[in-house]
Formats: structure tokens, sequence, C-alpha cells
């Protein structure tokens, strides 16, 4: 990883995944460059889920995933989980007692996952994301409030997310120099995409993402999913 001179770290489902015919042009696009291009998924899968999607749609392995909207990092060709990163999350994460606040909200539906590492939540409508957000911050209860596609509600610890995950590994293998693009199409991506590096927000991406500031940092592609990012690429990196 320290090595690397171009990288390209996204999101999976809605973005690098959604269009076969798309995928398979944006993987052969960069097997016909003459640099190599190393790989980060940054996805709110939890970590059989991401192994099991990849398997399904034939990705390459990527040299780091992260997984649970940033909250997890696995590294290398075993993907061993980042101990240090892992110690972090768990500084202040009572998520007994988001559970307990969540209890309290009519018609919240909790996720079935097989993680403690974060809260996630189906809501009906955005009164009931926004009572939940509320009844958190007035119980001080420290955490990352993320509503995405309009029903998914990811409550994580404060310094988590996606944008710090990556930041964390760009910090960490000094990637500082490396060529890299972001992408993502939904609202839990918007911190990695929000970063100040070169990042595409795919032509499929949902609309709260639409809302992100303009950017020459930020390209909008016209095509979706992996056909976004090599659109992206091209703008920023040919």
């Amino acid at each position: 990883m320290h090595q690397a001179t171009h990288m390209l770290a996204t999101d999976l489902d809605g973005t690098l995944v959604g269009d076969k015919n798309s995928l398979q042009d944006l993987l052969t696009y960069y097997k016909e460059q003459t640099y190599a291009v190393s790989l980060i998924y940054i996805t709110g899968r939890h970590f059989q889920s991401a192994l099991s999607l990849m398997e399904a749609e034939q990705l390459p392995r990527p040299d780091i995933l992260v997984t649970d909207v940033g909250t997890e990092i696995y590294i290398g060709e075993t993907f061993e989980k980042d101990r240090e990163w892992a110690s972090r999350m768990s500084t202040g994460w009572v998520p007994e007692q988001i559970e307990a606040v969540a209890s309290r909200i009519p018609g919240m539906q909790k996720q079935p996952l097989p993680v403690t590492s974060r809260c996630s939540y189906y809501v009906g409508n955005d009164q009931q994301a926004e009572e939940f957000k509320r009844q958190l911050d007035e119980e001080g209860i420290s955490h990352k409030f993320i509503y995405s596609g309009g029903r998914d509600v990811d409550i994580l610890p404060a310094e988590s997310g996606k944008g710090q995950a990556l930041q964390y590994i760009l910090s960490k293998y000094r990637l500082g120099k490396t060529k890299l693009l972001v992408a993502g199409d939904s609202g839990n991506d918007r911190d990695m995409l929000t970063l100040g590096y070169p990042s595409v927000i795919v032509g499929n991406a949902q609309p709260e993402l639409l809302e992100c500031p303009e950017s020459p940092l930020i390209y909008r592609s016209t095509k979706g999913f992996a056909g976004g990012i090599q659109e992206a690429w091209q703008h920023f990196h040919s």
C-alpha cells in the first residue's frame, strides 16, 4: 500500500456494483493502463455480507476492505482487522443506550446485524429519523447520525464514518501523493466525497447526495454505477 500510485476508494452497492457491463468495462480499462490501481472498498455492508457480494459479482480483491459504514477496517490479503481503528471505535461507544432510545420511537425497526460496532435501523419517514436524532442528542449520547436513502439510519461511534476511515487509511499508509478517486452514491458516502480529494457522485446517486455543494473536486457523472467511476477517472487522471 505504501507504494500505491493510483487508487480507487469506492462504495459497493449502487456505485461499483449495479451494472455488470459497466463494471466489466471499468475493470478492463484499469487493466489496460500502464499503472496498477489499488482498491479500497468502503461499504455499509458487514464483513461477511461484503465478502458474499465480492464473490457473487466476481470483484477483484481489494487491498483494504472497510465495512459497516466505516466502523471496521480489514487489511491485506487475509483481511486482518485493524486493531488500532477498532480500539478507537470502542471509545465512548454505548450501543445499549442507543437501543434504549430507539425502542421508545414507534415504527422504527432494528436492522438484524451480526456486529455491535454500529446500530442501524429502518424508519418509515423523515419525522421518525428527526425524532430519533433529537432524543439521542437530548440524552447526551456520543454518536454520529447518518440518514440515507429515505429509510436507513446508521448510528456510529462519533469519530467514525466512511470519510474518517478513509482519512485514517491515507494517513497510516502515507498515501498523500497517490492519485486517488473516491466514489459513492448515497448519503452515507457524503463525508468521504467531501474530504477534498478527487471524487465522483455517480449518475444514479440518491437525491440526498445531490445536495453536496459544488466543488471542482466533486465530479457529477452523467453515467451511473461503474460507468460513472470510469467517466470521472478519465476526467481527473487520464
